[in-house]
This record gives structure tokens, sequence and C-alpha cells, in this order.
């Protein structure tokens, strides 16, 4: 089960720089970001709808929507500033190196998410091993920008 999700995770990772090279030109063909993050994010809406018709998924309560942490809400405001950022930096970054950077920066960032378990995960510390990879992470990235 654990190599599945493994495989999953590798296949949604694979899925970020294609998203972003697609954004990407949506942009440059549709002249301006917001006109470019409108699309996308109406086509992922217009994309749940559909997927709804299938699963059939019941609303939530007006209780769980209350109870809702309120930084929870801002996943939706944050993934539109990260598309804006791709859709008008990749072309010029280039795929790999904007993908680096990117993935880089979720690594770190994920390093102190887990060290503090927050926003809900649970805790895991920040091992000298961890810290090497993240380094390893920066180190390759650094190397990407001398090429």
């Amino acid at each position: 089960m654990t190599w599945i999700l493994i495989l999953i995770a590798l296949a949604a990772g694979a899925a970020n720089p294609l998203q972003t090279g697609a954004n990407a030109q949506l942009n440059k063909q549709l002249g301006h970001p917001l006109w470019a993050t409108l699309t996308v994010y109406g086509s992922g809406l217009l994309g749940c709808l559909l997927l709804q018709l299938f699963v059939r998924q019941s609303l939530p309560s007006w209780s769980q929507l209350t109870e809702v942490r309120w930084w929870a809400w801002l996943g939706g405001l944050i993934s539109i500033v990260s598309t804006v950022i791709g859709l008008t930096l990749a072309h010029r970054l280039g795929s790999s190196l904007f993908t680096g950077l990117s993935v880089t920066a979720s690594l770190v960032t994920s390093l102190a998410l887990d060290q503090f378990g927050m926003l809900g995960f649970d805790r895991h510390a920040a091992s000298p091993a961890r810290f090497t990879g993240a380094a390893l992470m920066i180190a390759g990235v650094w190397l990407m920008t001398r090429g």
C-alpha cells in the first residue's frame, strides 16, 4: 500500500511542471495573468462539478463549516498566488529552474511544518538527515542557476 501512495505522490509531482507549463502558455496566449488564472480555476471548478456527478458527495453541514479553523480557508487564496507566480515566471526561468525553486521552497517549508506540527501536521523531528536533504536540494538549485 505504501508503494502505491508513493507512486501516486510521484505522479502528482510530475504533474506540477506540466500544469505550470500549460498555465504559462495559457497566460502567454490570453495576454494577462488575471484572465489565465480565471480560466485555470474556472476549468478546475468545472472539473470538480463533473467529478461530483460520479462521486455524489453530500455537502458539508453548517456545523462542519463553522468549525473549520480560520487559516484553513486560505488555501484557495494561496493557490491563486502560486498559480499567478507560476504562469508569469515559468517561461522566463525555464521549467527545470522554476520547478526546482518551487519544490525546494516546498521542502524547506514542509520541514518547518513537520518540526513544529503546524497546520494540523503530526510532528516529525527535523533530523540531521532531513536538514542534509534540504541542503542538497538548495545546492542543486544553486547548481542549476550556474548552467
